[in-house]
């Protein structure tokens, strides 16, 4: 005959070991994270030592291939903060954003602080247009929830003017012509090739020993800046790509908001040759001479060795 075990015994035995368990589950949030969300008018939650506060695009009505997709499939946004050395808090996120509004958003966490890591998109064929954003930064859990507070508060809230309709005359393409490439070889420090009716600005960053394999990486493997113009002086498109090493991403992506140009992809290149090397790609129109000067602001930037954004262990 088996032995039974009296129900109330083996609750006496499983109830101490489930316990510890439950206190994990039930971790209380730190006051300081309450009031985050509390500032920032946001649900979210606290969960092995982090809180995550939630920003789901729910005013979007998203369709991928023709198919009406619901938020928490891919747009549901994100920031989150956890407690580091020195009473600092750490705080990363991904944020989903209209086309129209990456540029303000950007501009508006450079302006407070906050650097922004990565900029791309998840999808192919979506409509209307979607891009991801990761942001970083350190500081008092409550000093980085003002810091991040605006570039919230813009989602939803940017009107689609900086992108034309086909039909208004600033989507007509640039007059060609007459592009005054040696003024903008004057303004950039550096001359250019001209292909057709673009003029192309390379340069390499010989200040860098990039190696893989012990092979050099060198400009013509890539690693390089570049600027092509086209257009007339008074109307002009300029479209580039960025090498920079991760401490001077937050100044090239500063300097190239505060000239108006707008900032397009932030990723990797070249995943295996070291040091590490992040590139960004960037457009704007506008008068040639004020282009050449956004680049020539996000050059300037390049090779300092400083930034806001080294890793601190």
């Amino acid at each position: 005959m088996k032995r039974r075990i009296p129900l109330i015994m083996a609750f006496g035995v499983l109830l101490p070991l489930c316990t510890p368990v439950l206190l994990v589950l039930a971790q209380e949030m730190p006051s300081d994270y309450q009031e985050v969300l509390k500032f920032l008018d946001r649900k979210g939650d606290y969960k092995d030592n982090v809180l995550k506060v939630n920003l789901p695009r729910n005013d979007l009505k998203v369709n991928i291939s023709g198919t009406a997709t619901p938020t928490p499939f891919g747009f549901g946004g994100w920031i989150a903060m956890t407690k580091g050395k020195g009473g600092q808090d750490v705080m990363m996120g991904d944020v989903v954003l209209l086309q129209e509004e990456v540029n303000p958003v950007m501009s508006a966490l450079l302006d407070n602080g906050l650097d922004v890591t990565a900029l791309h998109n998840h999808f192919f064929w979506e409509d209307p247009r979607i891009f991801f954003m990761h942001i970083h930064g350190h500081g008092k859990a409550i000093d980085l929830a003002h810091k991040v507070k605006p570039a919230i508060d813009l989602m939803g809230h940017v009107t689609s003017s900086a992108a034309p309709s086909k039909n208004s005359p600033s989507a007509d393409p640039p007059a060609q012509g007459a592009l005054d490439t040696a003024k903008v070889a004057s303004i950039v420090g550096h001359a250019g090739e001209q292909a057709g009716p673009v003029y192309k600005i390379t340069l390499g960053r010989d200040d860098l020993s990039v190696k893989e394999m012990g092979a050099t990486i060198n400009s013509r493997m890539g690693l390089n800046t570049w600027a092509a113009f086209y257009g007339s002086n008074e109307d002009a498109e300029v479209a580039g790509d960025v090498a920079m090493k991760e401490a001077e991403i937050t100044e090239v992506l500063k300097a190239l908001r505060k000239n108006g140009l707008n900032v397009v992809a932030i990723h990797h290149h070249m995943t295996t040759a070291h040091p590490t090397v992040i590139f960004l790609h960037y457009w704007g129109r506008g008068p040639a001479e004020k282009l050449a000067t956004g680049f020539r602001a996000a050059l300037d930037e390049l090779g300092k060795g400083g930034g806001s954004n080294k890793s601190r262990y």
